[in-house]
């Protein structure tokens, strides 16, 4: 299976070396239960973008320093890009950011939330659980890092998790248990040491020194970034199953 990641924003250079790129954290999450998995990144946030939807099996849209109502060149061609694979039947999951622009693309609402930061380590509880996610029971924890909200559900949509914070934390799209796409806010391929350094330098100036503190004491509480690389590439198996069929 061809799995293309859509950069839609970037690592900051200084933590590069130590924690590697969207991509190669994807790769990792992945294949740590599908070894095989072949995997390749398009910059869409450098002003690339896949000729098809077929140029992979599926997609991951990355998280983004940017909003999806910014006023940038490549926000519109991703939204059209990912309906156009909805359309085609090529699945596609979206983190963070991906979650977001997958359901604005989708006639879902965006808005920077009036609730501030959500950072660190984050419990969601489910509300709607596909037979193929019964292994999460009843809810997940995840690295949170965003302002950036779903305010307005897109059509055929499901919720799966949610919390008071944040109420469409995980999303399906279609039929549940045969989805075409599914997505979710916070990240599971962070590790907490990447959030904590990520606090310390690029965020540390924009947040408020309680929520910079409750998020750092959060950090060695166990997330499930395990069970959703498993999660993801079962949603791409019953997809690619859905195209042999």
């Amino acid at each position: 299976m061809k799995i293309g990641v859509l950069e839609t924003g970037e690592i900051p250079e200084n933590l590069l070396d130590k924690h590697g790129d969207y991509p190669s954290m994807f790769a990792n999450m992945l294949r740590e239960e599908n070894p095989g998995l072949d995997v390749f990144s398009v910059k869409v946030c450098g002003g690339e973008m896949p000729k098809s939807p077929h140029d992979a099996d599926g997609w991951i849209i990355t998280g983004s320093r940017h909003g999806v109502y910014d006023d940038l060149p490549w926000i519109d061609p991703l939204k059209e890009f990912l309906r156009a694979c909805i359309n085609e039947d090529v699945p596609v999951a979206g983190i963070c950011f991906g979650h977001q622009i997958l359901a604005e693309a989708l006639g879902g609402k965006v808005e920077k939330s009036r609730k501030g930061w959500g950072i660190g380590v984050h419990d969601y509880k489910v509300e709607n659980l596909p037979m193929w996610m019964e292994d999460m029971g009843k809810g997940f924890s995840g690295h949170a890092v965003h302002q950036d909200q779903i305010v307005q559900q897109p059509p055929d949509s499901t919720v799966v998790a949610s919390s008071d914070f944040c109420e469409y934390a995980a999303l399906v799209y279609g039929d549940p248990e045969n989805p075409k796409a599914i997505s979710v806010q916070p990240h599971p391929e962070f590790s907490a040491h990447y959030v904590g350094d990520l606090i310390e330098g690029r965020l540390a100036p924009v947040l408020p020194e309680d929520r910079a503190t409750a998020a750092r004491e959060s950090l060695g509480k166990p997330v499930h970034n395990k069970e959703w690389g498993s999660w993801i590439n079962r949603f791409l198996s019953i997809a690619a199953d859905r195209a042999e069929s």
